[in-house]
Protein backbone atom coordinates (compact mmCIF):
# COMPACT_ATOMS: atom_id res chain seq x y z
CA UNK A 1 0.00 0.00 0.00
CA UNK A 2 0.83 3.64 -0.39
CA UNK A 3 1.90 5.84 2.00
CA UNK A 4 1.12 8.94 0.09
CA UNK A 5 -0.02 10.09 -3.46
CA UNK A 6 3.14 9.67 -5.85
CA UNK A 7 4.27 13.01 -6.46
CA UNK A 8 3.47 14.57 -10.21
CA UNK A 9 6.17 17.28 -11.12
CA UNK A 10 8.73 17.42 -8.42
CA UNK A 11 12.40 18.35 -8.17
CA UNK A 12 14.25 15.36 -7.31
CA UNK A 13 15.89 16.41 -3.85
CA UNK A 14 12.57 18.21 -2.80
CA UNK A 15 11.86 17.33 1.27
CA UNK A 16 15.04 15.33 1.44
CA UNK A 17 16.75 17.62 3.63
CA UNK A 18 13.38 18.22 6.05
CA UNK A 19 14.83 17.41 9.55
CA UNK A 20 13.92 15.09 11.69
CA UNK A 21 11.84 16.07 14.73
CA UNK A 22 12.49 13.25 17.07
CA UNK A 23 15.82 12.04 16.96
CA UNK A 24 17.24 8.56 17.65
CA UNK A 25 19.26 7.57 20.57
CA UNK A 26 22.03 5.81 22.20
CA UNK A 27 23.57 3.48 19.03
CA UNK A 28 20.15 4.07 17.04
CA UNK A 29 21.88 7.41 16.54
CA UNK A 30 24.91 6.72 15.48
CA UNK A 31 23.96 4.02 13.07
CA UNK A 32 21.80 7.02 11.85
CA UNK A 33 24.14 9.34 11.31
CA UNK A 34 25.64 7.17 8.71
CA UNK A 35 22.40 5.88 7.10
CA UNK A 36 21.12 9.17 6.83
CA UNK A 37 24.11 10.29 4.84
CA UNK A 38 24.27 7.22 2.73
CA UNK A 39 20.25 7.16 2.08
CA UNK A 40 20.36 10.65 1.04
CA UNK A 41 23.08 10.01 -1.74
CA UNK A 42 20.52 7.90 -3.19
CA UNK A 43 17.34 9.83 -3.11
CA UNK A 44 15.96 8.77 0.26
CA UNK A 45 15.47 9.96 3.65
CA UNK A 46 15.68 8.42 7.03
CA UNK A 47 13.25 7.29 8.85
CA UNK A 48 13.94 5.99 11.86
CA UNK A 49 16.53 3.31 13.11
CA UNK A 50 16.05 0.64 15.52
CA UNK A 51 18.54 -1.72 17.11
CA UNK A 52 17.08 -4.95 18.79
CA UNK A 53 19.21 -7.31 20.68
CA UNK A 54 17.19 -10.72 21.02
CA UNK A 55 18.58 -13.38 18.48
CA UNK A 56 22.04 -11.51 18.04
CA UNK A 57 21.34 -8.17 16.89
CA UNK A 58 19.06 -6.78 14.27
CA UNK A 59 19.60 -3.54 12.84
CA UNK A 60 16.15 -2.18 11.25
CA UNK A 61 16.34 1.16 9.06
CA UNK A 62 13.32 2.45 8.16
CA UNK A 63 13.53 4.92 5.49
CA UNK A 64 11.81 6.05 2.41
CA UNK A 65 10.94 8.87 -0.45
CA UNK A 66 10.15 12.46 0.07
CA UNK A 67 6.78 11.48 -1.13
CA UNK A 68 6.45 8.66 1.51
CA UNK A 69 6.87 5.84 -1.08
CA UNK A 70 9.03 2.79 -0.92
CA UNK A 71 9.10 -0.19 -2.80
CA UNK A 72 10.99 -3.53 -2.21
CA UNK A 73 13.61 -2.17 -5.07
CA UNK A 74 14.23 0.73 -3.16
CA UNK A 75 14.65 -1.24 -0.04
CA UNK A 76 17.47 -3.49 -1.75
CA UNK A 77 19.12 -0.80 -3.49
CA UNK A 78 19.55 1.31 0.14
CA UNK A 79 20.67 -2.07 1.72
CA UNK A 80 23.19 -3.10 -1.31
CA UNK A 81 24.76 0.82 -0.58
CA UNK A 82 24.54 0.70 3.55
CA UNK A 83 26.04 -2.94 3.92
CA UNK A 84 29.45 -1.47 2.79
CA UNK A 85 29.51 1.67 4.15
CA UNK A 86 28.80 -0.39 7.55
CA UNK A 87 31.67 -2.49 6.97
CA UNK A 88 33.70 0.30 6.67
CA UNK A 89 32.53 2.40 9.48
CA UNK A 90 31.61 -0.50 12.17
CA UNK A 91 28.90 0.91 14.13
CA UNK A 92 28.14 -2.02 15.63
CA UNK A 93 30.83 -3.65 17.56
CA UNK A 94 28.99 -7.43 17.33
CA UNK A 95 27.23 -9.27 14.80
CA UNK A 96 24.27 -8.44 13.42
CA UNK A 97 21.43 -8.49 10.80
CA UNK A 98 20.81 -5.36 8.54
CA UNK A 99 16.76 -5.00 7.58
CA UNK A 100 15.62 -2.22 5.38
CA UNK A 101 11.95 -1.24 5.66
CA UNK A 102 9.52 1.15 4.64
CA UNK A 103 7.88 3.14 7.41
CA UNK A 104 4.43 1.54 6.76
CA UNK A 105 0.58 2.69 7.46
CA UNK A 106 1.21 3.08 11.08
CA UNK A 107 3.95 4.59 10.47
CA UNK A 108 6.35 6.64 12.83
CA UNK A 109 6.01 10.48 12.59
CA UNK A 110 9.23 12.21 13.12
CA UNK A 111 8.89 14.82 10.15
CA UNK A 112 6.46 17.78 10.37
CA UNK A 113 5.64 17.00 6.94
CA UNK A 114 4.70 13.45 8.53
CA UNK A 115 2.62 14.82 11.07
CA UNK A 116 0.62 17.43 8.17
CA UNK A 117 -0.26 14.10 6.36
CA UNK A 118 -1.35 12.54 9.19
CA UNK A 119 -4.09 15.13 10.21
CA UNK A 120 -7.41 13.09 10.79
CA UNK A 121 -5.84 10.36 11.66
CA UNK A 122 -5.36 8.71 15.23
CA UNK A 123 -2.04 8.79 16.81
CA UNK A 124 0.13 7.87 19.94
CA UNK A 125 2.49 9.91 20.98
CA UNK A 126 5.11 9.71 24.18
CA UNK A 127 6.46 12.68 25.59
CA UNK A 128 10.39 13.36 26.67
CA UNK A 129 8.95 15.31 28.89
CA UNK A 130 5.43 15.13 30.93
CA UNK A 131 3.26 18.01 29.67
CA UNK A 132 0.70 18.63 32.58
CA UNK A 133 1.65 15.84 34.90
CA UNK A 134 1.31 13.24 31.54
CA UNK A 135 3.84 11.62 29.22
CA UNK A 136 1.71 9.27 26.87
CA UNK A 137 -1.66 10.36 24.45
CA UNK A 138 -3.46 8.56 21.79
CA UNK A 139 -6.19 10.61 20.27
CA UNK A 140 -6.91 12.07 16.97
CA UNK A 141 -4.37 14.58 14.70
CA UNK A 142 -6.43 18.02 14.44
CA UNK A 143 -3.33 20.19 12.96
CA UNK A 144 0.18 21.49 13.28
CA UNK A 145 0.98 24.75 13.84
CA UNK A 146 3.97 26.75 14.68
CA UNK A 147 5.20 27.32 18.71
CA UNK A 148 7.18 29.02 21.25
CA UNK A 149 9.56 25.82 20.62
CA UNK A 150 8.91 25.08 16.83
CA UNK A 151 5.85 23.17 15.13
CA UNK A 152 2.96 22.09 17.57
CA UNK A 153 0.86 19.11 17.13
CA UNK A 154 -2.67 19.72 18.25
CA UNK A 155 -4.87 16.42 19.63
CA UNK A 156 -8.14 15.92 20.63
CA UNK A 157 -7.95 13.24 23.11
CA UNK A 158 -11.46 11.43 24.44
CA UNK A 159 -11.59 10.70 28.01
CA UNK A 160 -13.20 7.34 29.67
CA UNK A 161 -16.93 9.21 30.09
CA UNK A 162 -16.86 10.20 26.30
CA UNK A 163 -15.84 13.95 27.25
CA UNK A 164 -12.56 15.10 24.68
CA UNK A 165 -9.85 17.75 25.44
CA UNK A 166 -7.60 19.32 23.33
CA UNK A 167 -3.61 19.19 23.79
CA UNK A 168 -0.62 21.37 22.19
CA UNK A 169 2.22 18.94 21.83
CA UNK A 170 5.60 20.46 20.61
CA UNK A 171 6.51 18.04 18.74
CA UNK A 172 10.54 18.31 19.44
CA UNK A 173 9.78 17.56 23.07
CA UNK A 174 8.25 14.36 21.74
CA UNK A 175 10.23 11.14 22.64
CA UNK A 176 8.43 8.73 20.00
CA UNK A 177 4.90 9.22 17.64
CA UNK A 178 3.04 7.01 15.33
CA UNK A 179 -0.13 6.53 13.81
CA UNK A 180 -2.47 3.87 15.13
CA UNK A 181 -3.64 1.52 12.75
CA UNK A 182 -7.53 1.97 12.36
CA UNK A 183 -9.79 1.08 9.60
CA UNK A 184 -10.32 4.83 8.69
CA UNK A 185 -6.56 4.64 8.07
CA UNK A 186 -6.12 1.90 5.60
CA UNK A 187 -8.46 3.07 3.55
CA UNK A 188 -7.07 5.85 3.17
CA UNK A 189 -4.18 4.08 2.37
CA UNK A 190 -6.35 2.40 -0.43
CA UNK A 191 -7.45 5.68 -2.02
CA UNK A 192 -3.94 6.74 -1.84
CA UNK A 193 -2.82 3.02 -3.77
CA UNK A 194 -5.41 3.41 -6.14
CA UNK A 195 -4.25 6.97 -7.00
CA UNK A 196 -0.84 6.30 -7.03
CA UNK A 197 -1.17 3.47 -9.85
CA UNK A 198 -3.40 5.50 -11.84
CA UNK A 199 -1.01 7.90 -11.58
CA UNK A 200 2.07 5.77 -12.23
CA UNK A 201 -0.05 4.42 -15.46
CA UNK A 202 -0.38 7.18 -16.91
CA UNK A 203 3.23 8.34 -16.42
CA UNK A 204 4.03 4.88 -17.84
CA UNK A 205 6.94 4.36 -15.68
CA UNK A 206 5.62 2.01 -12.97
CA UNK A 207 3.66 -1.43 -12.69
CA UNK A 208 0.16 -1.87 -10.89
CA UNK A 209 2.24 -4.77 -9.30
CA UNK A 210 5.46 -2.85 -8.28
CA UNK A 211 3.01 -0.13 -6.54
CA UNK A 212 1.05 -2.33 -4.45
CA UNK A 213 4.08 -3.10 -2.69
CA UNK A 214 5.52 -0.01 -2.12
CA UNK A 215 4.41 -0.76 2.01
CA UNK A 216 5.46 -4.77 2.00
CA UNK A 217 9.00 -2.93 0.62
CA UNK A 218 11.76 -4.99 3.30
CA UNK A 219 15.06 -5.92 2.13
CA UNK A 220 17.78 -7.90 4.89
CA UNK A 221 21.28 -8.73 4.79
CA UNK A 222 23.55 -9.93 6.66
CA UNK A 223 27.13 -8.27 7.91
CA UNK A 224 30.46 -9.72 6.78
CA UNK A 225 30.66 -10.07 10.95
CA UNK A 226 27.70 -12.35 10.93
CA UNK A 227 28.54 -14.22 7.49
CA UNK A 228 31.55 -15.19 9.36
CA UNK A 229 29.90 -16.08 12.31
CA UNK A 230 27.38 -18.09 10.77
CA UNK A 231 30.23 -19.98 8.70
CA UNK A 232 31.35 -21.26 12.17
CA UNK A 233 28.02 -22.93 13.45
CA UNK A 234 26.19 -19.24 14.64
CA UNK A 235 22.58 -18.88 14.08
CA UNK A 236 21.38 -15.98 11.98
CA UNK A 237 17.62 -15.55 12.36
CA UNK A 238 15.58 -11.89 11.79
CA UNK A 239 13.40 -10.43 14.28
CA UNK A 240 10.57 -8.07 13.90
CA UNK A 241 10.94 -4.97 16.06
CA UNK A 242 8.59 -4.79 19.28
CA UNK A 243 6.58 -1.83 18.26
CA UNK A 244 4.73 -1.66 21.40
CA UNK A 245 1.23 -1.68 22.91
CA UNK A 246 -1.08 -0.78 20.25
CA UNK A 247 -3.00 1.78 23.26
CA UNK A 248 0.38 2.70 24.12
CA UNK A 249 1.05 1.48 27.50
Amino acid sequence: MVEAPHPTIAEPDEGLDEARLIEDSGASQRVGRIAAQVARDLGYRLVRVKISSAAGATVQIMAERPDGTMSIADCERLSQALSPAFDVEVPMKQAYRLEISSPGIDRPLVRESDFARAVGHEARVEMAVAINGRKRFRGGLMSVAPGPDGPTARMRLVAEDSSAIEVDLPIRAMAEARLVLTEDLVRAALRREKAALKDAKRLGGRSAGAGRKRDLGVASRTNSNERKAAARGAESKPFGPDEGDDNGR
